[in-house]
């Protein structure tokens, strides 16, 4: 039996079983990395930035904007990277940037050296952000992908919720030194978190393609044994094999076919105008009420307020594991980029108006981080990472993630601008609209992948041009 059909064999193998198949540690460790991720990405620098004593408005703006160019060589060159030499290295690769970043910002005396390290914690987040939503879909049953999607989801929102509130105390109740501690949290956290990813198994899909048999034969059995022991049976069903033909070709080459490059397009699309609103908020909400004229005890309230709202972030994604494996990931980011849209606006009127904090903290937990954050981004992220064949998966995702932040680095540059030039509400409405019609364009670009196997939604039904001629092609085994 070649290579092919061994990988062939252990994606059934996998796809069969009734639970996850790996200890929940590990699911809990690339969880705790997303929380931290997640933390230093929307929690703590948005609350941090109006008390950084060295920087001005516009200083702000680009740091925040830094972080998101930083994202882009990150996601793409690391993304790349894990479709070459493995998931494992560059998960933990993607860590250790984060966490030296985020020292780096920690202990940052001037402008200079807070851009730099900004930077290169960027282009940690940029590249994980990506792979462990990768990484969680190659291991997962095709069933439950997005249910063992949603823990790590829920992970980096629990982060997102609570790590702003905890940010925003730190920040009010030391103004001299709590944006310092801000940051120093997430170093510390994140140096823990590259502990637990040298735990990791590289995944099977990868280990069959570098030959990497006996290794890839251990961890399926691992799985199984696991997963029979969890759900309390002592037998699994017969494996559903679906073979494929394919020769190792450059991930590149994959994705120019028409069909993928489709795909590719839309998710691009989809990412750039949701970060384009989504950054601007999360990094420059607090530092809008600094610019609107808020100002001692009004301003830590607005502050305080804020972090607490993005709570509804939390909740949003203990709700969805209700409902992830049965809902369209389409329509979820459809309702999404409403909530973006709306959410935005009724904000931006109770804050411009300097009265009823409360009526704006419940319309930014409720519609903005419920609604548009908690929805769109567990499906945005399941879509990119189930869109694309294996031999191409991270270096796609790391495409449409890293062009998208494009649009996060921008959307703070322009708004200041706008709201000069517009006023604040048309504004924010400027800001968050494009999201509702890139979010249309997903319906005419991606497949519907809810409960089916990444090889089926990818390799089974297409093939692909390449160097050498048809090198994807799939036929099921009945």
């Amino acid at each position: 039996m070649n290579d092919k059909n061994i990988l062939d064999e252990y994606l059934a193998r996998i796809d069969r079983l009734p639970t996850w198949g790996l200890s929940y540690a590990l699911l809990w460790a690339i969880g705790f990395s997303y929380f931290i991720t997640l933390y230093d990405a929307v929690g703590n620098l948005g609350a941090a930035l109006p008390f950084i004593p060295f920087i001005n408005p516009s200083q702000a703006s680009l740091i925040a904007s830094l972080g998101l160019f930083g994202y882009i060589p990150g996601s793409l060159g690391l993304g790349y990277l894990a479709d070459r030499i493995g998931r494992r290295p560059v998960l933990i690769l993607t860590v250790l940037l984060t966490a030296i970043g985020s020292l780096g910002m920690a202990l940052s005396i001037n402008f200079p050296m807070l851009a730099v390290f900004r930077f290169i914690e960027g282009a940690g987040i940029g590249g994980d952000l990506n792979l462990a939503m990768v990484y969680i879909s190659e291991f997962a049953p095709a069933s439950k992908r997005g249910k063992y999607a949603n823990w790590i989801y829920l992970s980096g929102w629990i982060a997102v919720g609570i790590g702003s509130t905890i940010a925003a105390f730190l920040v009010t109740s030391l103004p001299s030194i709590g944006w310092r501690l801000a940051f120093g949290i997430a170093a510390i956290m994140g140096f823990f978190a590259l502990i637990l990813r040298t735990k990791a198994p590289e995944t099977v899909r990868f280990l069959v393609k570098k030959g990497r048999i006996k290794e890839a034969e251990s961890i399926v059995r691992i799985m199984e044994e696991t997963s029979m022991r969890r759900a309390k049976i002592e037998s699994l069903p017969q494996p559903r094999v679906i073979q494929y033909t394919y020769q190792i070709t450059n991930p590149f080459s994959i994705l120019a076919n028409k069909i993928f490059l489709k795909r590719l397009i839309g998710l691009v699309i989809f990412w750039f105008f949701l970060y384009f609103v989504q950054y601007t908020f999360s990094l420059l909400w607090d530092y809008y009420g600094k610019f609107l004229g808020y100002s001692g005890p009004l301003f830590n309230e607005f502050v305080l307020y804020t972090g607490l709202a993005a709570l509804g972030d939390t909740a949003m994604a203990f709700i969805l594991l209700a409902f992830i494996e049965r809902v369209d990931r389409r329509v979820l980011t459809q309702i999404g980029s409403i909530g973006w849209l709306l959410g935005t606006i009724i904000a931006a009127y109770f804050a411009a108006a300097q009265h009823n904090l409360i009526g704006m903290a419940i319309s930014i937990g409720l519609i903005i981080d419920a609604i548009g954050g908690g929805l769109t981004y567990l499906a945005g992220y399941l879509m990119s990472s189930e869109s694309f064949p294996t031999l191409a998966r991270s270096t796609g995702f790391a495409i449409t993630d890293g062009l998208g932040h494009l649009g996060g680095a921008i959307g703070p540059l322009l708004l200041f601008p706008l709201i000069i030039a517009t006023g604040p509400i048309t504004a924010w409405a400027i800001e968050a609209f494009p999201v509702v019609i890139a979010a249309i364009i997903l319906w005419l670009t991606v497949p519907k992948t809810v409960g089916v196997r990444l090889e089926e939604i990818n390799e089974a039904h297409i093939s692909i041009e390449g160097q050498s001629g048809s090198i994807i092609k799939g036929s099921e085994n009945k």
